[in-house]
């Protein structure tokens, strides 16, 4: 097996390749975990670890604790933002550095270098250290991720305007930071910036925050962000983006501008799929250059499959791990199922989080699926009380007849931990009746998950 990246759809892919007994080389150039490792989930989710300590500080009077200081200057809590992103990078390189001692153990060979495709079964190394190595294969993965979006009109230079991959650069805070983009990234670096004490002005092009996630949830949020002091302009379409010194200015298509002291740029992704000989080997790419797989990972050439951000399928490294680990359980003959986006969850890690899984609240309404809904507030729950949680809410679908739970939406803190029971049960195809039963802990936020589900429940 030869394997083109080294991010989750390639490292993990790696692990089962090896483990099936076969002989597996991962060809990388820009460091092991890939982006998700080094420029995106674990940086970011290390920043905003920061960030929820701040926000968790700023509820402290309400739990009765304050903040004491005997000099003469006024008590405050600063962040140190160089400090902040040395930690960041330096937890980045470990878990790239522990990845590779994994594959190592396994045996699995890496290869550090650019490779592409010469037919589908032979890729060709330009390696780092110079000179080319040809590697022949019985089936190939892409595993090439994908990079920031970015737009002739608004170019990034890596010190006022910014890409999320270059944000972990800055020393200084940004004293008015200027984020692009409204979907995950961008409401997620708002979020944390602003938790840090930036004044943010987040420029959604949508009539909404997080347009692809919960309309209930991403009203939440908003409110949320506008209350702490966030300035949101909807249904404001960026034009161009300009330095002039240490000020940058967000021009509008409507005429209006934003200046800032930094802009963040969180326009999506593009697929890492160009100049490495996937069309010439006979793999097929969409018309954003996304490699098309089917449900267990194969490409439209025989012997070749794809995995994470470059196939476009559901941007997460989860699913990228998985598409990964299905397609060496297909072509090595293990038993395999193929993968399954309605019982994928995932988390937007903003303040609150905001998680999801299985069938949602659009589908529901577009008549898709037939589902019951039942939403439950958090701020009724006991333990929310007790730790000051105010926003949020849990939200369930079971199917009607059947009471089999198809979905479910968690808004509040540590969404991404209370996400899971509901998981378990869209996995599971549970009841809302068995996921009621289960003991839940008093008093605990995740009643509040068997709250919403006996309240589906019907008289036999």
């Amino acid at each position: 097996m030869v394997i083109l990246g080294g991010g989750p759809g390639g490292y993990e892919s790696a692990l089962v390749a090896a483990q099936l007994g076969a002989e597996v080389t991962v060809v990388d150039s820009d460091g092991l975990g890939g982006s998700a490792v080094l420029t995106d989930c674990v940086p970011s989710k290390t920043l905003i670890a920061t960030a929820e300590l701040m926000t968790d500080l700023s509820t402290a009077p309400e739990l009765g604790i304050g903040l004491v200081d005997h000099t003469a200057e006024a008590a405050q809590v600063r962040v140190d933002l160089a400090r902040v992103n040395a930690r960041v990078l330096r937890l980045a390189a470990e878990q790239s550095r522990d990845i590779g001692r994994r594959l190592e153990r396994e045996g699995v060979r890496v290869v550090i270098g650019r490779g592409h495709l010469d037919g589908p079964e032979r890729v060709v190394v330009q390696l780092a250290d110079g000179g080319t190595e040809t590697l022949e294969a019985d089936a190939v993965l892409v595993a090439t991720g994908a990079s920031p979006r970015t737009l002739p009109s608004a170019e990034p230079d890596g010190e006022r305007i910014l890409t999320w991959e270059q944000v972990y650069d800055l020393t200084e805070m940004p004293t008015r930071l200027v984020v692009v983009g409204s979907g995950v990234t961008g409401a997620e670096f708002a979020s944390a910036y602003m938790a840090l004490g930036i004044e943010v002005v987040l420029v959604s092009s949508r009539d909404r925050v997080l347009p692809g996630e919960d309309a209930d949830a991403a009203e939440v949020l908003e409110q949320v962000l506008t209350r702490r002091g966030m300035t949101v302009l909807n249904k404001s379409r960026m034009e161009s983006v300009t330095r002039d010194g240490d000020e940058v200015t967000v021009t509008l298509t409507d005429g209006r501008a934003v200046t800032g002291s930094h802009v963040l740029l969180a326009l999506g992704s593009v697929p890492n799929t160009a100049g490495i000989g996937l069309e010439a080997a006979g793999v097929e790419l969409d018309a954003g250059g996304f490699v098309k797989v089917d449900r267990v990972s194969r490409t439209t050439a025989r012997g070749v499959y794809a995995a994470g951000d470059c196939t476009g399928v559901l941007m997460l490294a989860s699913v990228a791990a998985m598409q990964g680990r299905i397609a060496m359980w297909h072509v090595l003959g293990d038993a395999v199922t193929p993968l399954d986006l309605k019982k994928v969850s995932s988390n937007v890690f903003t303040a609150p989080e905001i998680a999801t899984v299985g069938w949602s609240q659009n589908a529901v309404d577009a008549g898709e699926i037939q589902a019951e809904v039942v939403k439950l507030e958090l701020s009724g729950n006991p333990r929310a009380k007790m730790q000051g949680v105010h926003d949020g809410f849990v939200k369930l679908f079971c199917r009607p007849g059947t009471g089999i739970v198809v979905g479910g939406v968690v808004v509040g803190p540590r969404a991404s931990e209370l996400i899971h029971p509901v998981s378990i049960a869209v996995s599971e195809s549970l009841t809302a009746d068995q996921l009621a039963n289960a003991f839940t802990v008093y008093p605990s936020n995740s009643g509040s998950v068997a709250e919403a589900a006996r309240r589906l429940h019907h008289p036999a």
